[in-house]
């Protein structure tokens, strides 16, 4: 549910659009509209504009006084440490606010007038940068030298700008050219672990602030500076007193939720400061010479000094250079930042934005503080959601905030030399806390084991050595956590045999009968997601334990189908790895069946460039369906070659292929033992029937030879009422919905049926050959056909009308119960096969 705080008030626009035009009266009373042409609408005077604008101003003060609230707290903790505190850079925190200022206004505006589709939106500098920053300036003094002042200086707010430069180019394009959610792709665990390290430093940070210890002192070895903490009294007596504060504000916070508690509590802290100087008659020189409060060097210039640096000739170009590693980890954090952000604060406001949008404004608003020569901004999420809590979800509140955060940088930095040092060290603290919260605390029970190490490595990363590498590092170990998880991930989905799978070809029941019996010589494995080179291991060993089975004699293997259906995607050591096993495979005489893919499919392109599709025991099919009618039409096709009946009339639908050699029955392997022993049980009577019999009564028995219900005698009555019907290649004999014309006995030829079950169900084909039934159900039930047939080889068939059916009923009625019996025990077979294909899809 949208967090809503107080609707702003109605504009001129809403006043006149909530007006009603006049209406006249009828003679019934009813009121109706004045003429439409001739009605022109009323528009507000100036004075109602005005009243409309007053009421928005005034309601929007308490929203503007919270943020520019906010913009100092964040200006104070932020800006004073934006440079190192420490060498050129010691007196450079006031320098430090105004940038901040200067960026905050730049986005407050751009935001306010059309960059954010948020109307309320609170624009500020990017604060997470900070770390990056003093790496960027500390690699600057040590390439140019200290003792260059106004070079050192120069030179960092131009990487600075140039950071500004980078972070807006990236996010214009990446919004102008939609590709926003590819942010998404990046593991949100890293850029966690990347928060909880900007954590670390900020309490750091917020540990030398109030000691006034030199920045440097937060480089390895840290145990120095804990000792310094822990041995020194005075500096005991400055640091503890801003960590007790910060956590006694998390207490608070954590028991009341409000959003003016955060702001009332730092003003409190400074009110207490100075009641306790005033009632224990304390000097300020004397306080700020020992670290109470900001010293005032540096805090007297403009707030537009920091432009009086910008000199050409002294900025030194091999410096900017070298930070260009930081400058890259740093627009890759920036860059993470906005794609979270607006989407959450979209749910949280129940507001449907275009984040694309967002970050074309993004863009605009760094590039223009670049041009500016300030530092990167973007969208403050927790800022502006307490914004419109406070009623400030508008334009107008938008402007004010940002003229207040203008007058305040107008103001300078001057007053900060009497905000006490504890103030600004306990919000920098509690920030800190914060987000070590956040990276450590909020994710532990949300994120795997390996995604939690890898935030406490990055954190431990970025604290004992530095920023980028603490980035790269989480890369690497998220690419290895990746690759070891997946590897432990089943890309075999399933491993069974082929008579769980047969193709949705309608054959005569002797047929499919010895094809269910030597499809078991068909292995078919299912594999799923992406195969690389840790999971194609596991495939690898599954293959070769098939052509290892040690029960072998009794569990043969002549197809191997590899269905890659599911599958994304395969490197070059999976295909590799297929190269392998398909020789060990051919070794064997098995043949190796890809299907699921086409060869113009990436799956397809990288199977094709091994080499593997051209070895001449490897089929590729489309369709798992279409690689079980390859493999069963090669086994009917090896039973009739083997036995010689080349001129038994048998007709094979599809792609046929080469024949396999199946001629191991005569040497007694158990593949052909197996085949010769399953044809002898079942296909042996067609092929050698005990009388030859004339048509349409041989096709009779093939279709129902299965079924004992009916004697010889009982098919022969039937024949006179069935008519012969030729069709040649290419004729539909009736479409989906058509009425039904009676069912049809093939004789010869092919017929394929197509199937469309639902709208976002896949089109199923079905192939019908000779000795096998067509529109059965459509035929008997009377209702419109299911599909629509087309002759695919020239067909002979004889069909049965309605006419005849109800002719038979009449003449023969125990005979059409038991013939409708048996048609309907045949239908069944051939919906189950076709019912478990559609499964597979």
């Amino acid at each position: 549910m949208a967090h809503r705080g107080t609707e702003p008030a109605p504009s001129g626009l809403s006043l006149l659009l909530a007006r009603k035009p006049p209406t006249s009266k009828d003679s019934d009373g009813s009121g109706t509209s004045i003429d439409e042409p001739s009605y022109i609408p009323h528009l507000p005077s100036i004075e109602e504009r005005l009243d409309g604008l007053a009421i928005t101003v005034i309601s929007s003060i308490p929203a503007v006084v919270l943020g520019a609230l906010l913009n100092v707290l964040d200006g104070l903790s932020y800006g004073m440490i934006i440079f190192p505190a420490s060498g050129v850079f010691a007196s450079l925190g006031g320098m430090g606010v105004s940038i901040f200022f200067v960026s905050t206004v730049i986005a407050q505006l751009v935001f306010t007038f059309g960059g954010s589709n948020f109307a309320g939106a609170n624009g500020s500098m990017m604060i997470e940068a900070v770390p990056f920053f003093h790496l960027i300036a500390s690699t600057i003094a040590h390439e140019i030298g200290e003792e260059n002042v106004r070079e050192v200086i120069a030179t960092t707010l131009t990487a600075f700008a140039l950071s500004s430069f980078l972070t807006g180019l990236t996010f214009f394009l990446l919004g102008y050219l939609r590709l926003g959610v590819l942010i998404g792709f990046f593991p949100r665990h890293i850029l966690v672990g990347c928060i909880g390290g900007v954590g670390v430093f900020l309490v750091l940070t917020g540990l030398t602030v109030s000691t006034r210890v030199p920045s440097d002192a937060l480089d390895p070895p840290t145990l120095q500076l804990l000792r310094y903490f822990t041995s020194d009294a005075h500096a005991l007596a400055q640091w503890v007193p801003p960590v007790l504060l910060a956590l006694l504000l998390r207490v608070i916070t954590a028991r009341w939720k409000h959003q003016l508690l955060f702001p009332i509590y730092f003003l409190i802290i400074p009110t207490v400061f100075y009641v306790i100087v005033v009632a224990a008659g304390l000097n300020l020189d004397k306080l700020r010479k020992d670290g109470w409060l900001f010293e005032s060097a540096g805090l007297e210039d403009k707030w537009y000094g920091f432009y009086s640096y910008y000199d050409l000739d002294l900025i030194r170009w091999t410096a900017i250079w070298n930070t260009l590693p930081t400058q890259f980890a740093l627009l890759f954090f920036n860059v993470l930042h906005p794609p979270l952000n607006v989407p959450a604060l979209s749910v949280s406001l129940d507001q449907d934005i275009d984040t694309n949008q967002e970050l074309v404004g993004h863009g605009c608003s760094n590039l223009l503080s670049a041009l500016l020569g300030s530092v990167p901004n973007y969208l403050v999420y927790v800022n502006t959601l307490l914004f419109y809590r406070l009623g400030g979800g508008n334009r107008v509140a938008g402007f004010m905030l940002a003229l207040v955060t203008f007058l305040l940088l107008i103001i300078g930095t001057a007053p900060i030399a009497y905000i006490p040092v504890v103030v600004v060290s306990t919000l920098i603290i509690v920030l800190g806390i914060d987000l070590v919260k956040e990276a450590l605390w909020d994710p532990r029970h949300r994120v795997t084991k390996m995604e939690y190490i890898t935030i406490i490595s990055i954190m431990v990363t970025m604290t004992v050595w530095d920023f980028v590498i603490g980035v790269l590092f989480g890369i690497i170990v998220s690419c290895l956590f990746f690759v070891i998880q997946n590897s432990q991930r089943r890309s075999i989905r399933a491993c069974y045999t082929g008579d769980a799978a047969m193709s949705t070809v309608r054959r005569p029941a002797a047929h499919r009968a010895y094809i269910r019996e030597v499809s078991k010589q068909t292995r078919i494995l299912q594999l799923q997601g992406f195969l690389f080179f840790g999971t194609i291991v596991h495939v690898e060993d599954k293959l070769r334990s098939i052509i290892d089975n040690p029960n072998w004699r009794q569990d043969p293997v002549r197809f191997v189908v590899v269905d890659l259906t599911l599958v994304a995607g395969v490197d070059m050591s999976s295909a590799e790895a297929f190269v392998r096993v398909q020789r060990l495979l051919a070794a064997k005489g098995v043949s190796l069946v890809f299907c699921g893919v086409s060869i113009k499919s990436t799956v397809g392109k990288a199977l094709a460039s091994s080499g593997i599709l051209e070895e001449p025991q490897v089929e590729l099919c489309e369709t798992l369906n279409d690689a079980m009618e390859w493999t069963e039409n090669a086994y009917l096709r090896a039973w009739f070659r083997v036995h010689k009946a080349e001129s038994t009339p048998i007709a094979l639908p599809g792609r046929q292929g080469l024949d396999i050699d199946f001629h191991e029955t005569h040497t007694g392997s158990p593949r052909g033992v197996h085949l010769r022993d399953a044809g002898e049980r079942t296909i042996a009577d067609e092929l050698f029937p005990k009388e030859m019999a004339l048509e349409p009564l041989n096709s009779f028995l093939k279709v129902f030879q299965s079924y004992d219900e009916i004697d010889h005698d009982g098919l022969t009555k039937l024949v006179p009422y069935f008519e012969r019907v030729s069709v040649p290649e290419g004729h539909i004999l009736w479409e989906m919905g058509d009425a039904p014309d009676g069912l049809y006995i093939i004789q010869s030829g092919i017929l394929r049926a197509s199937y469309k079950f639902a709208e976002h169900t896949p089109v199923i084909e079905e192939s019908m050959v000779s000795g096998t039934l067509a529109g059965e159900l459509s035929g008997l039930s009377g209702l419109p056909r299911n599909a629509t047939v087309m002759v695919e080889r020239s067909a002979v068939l004889w069909r049965l009308s309605r006419t005849s059916m109800r002719q038979l009923e009449q003449d023969h009625p125990h005979l059409a119960q038991t013939f409708v019996r048996l048609v309907l025990k045949a239908a069944k077979v051939d919906t189950d096969v076709l019912l478990a294909a559609l499964a597979t899809r």
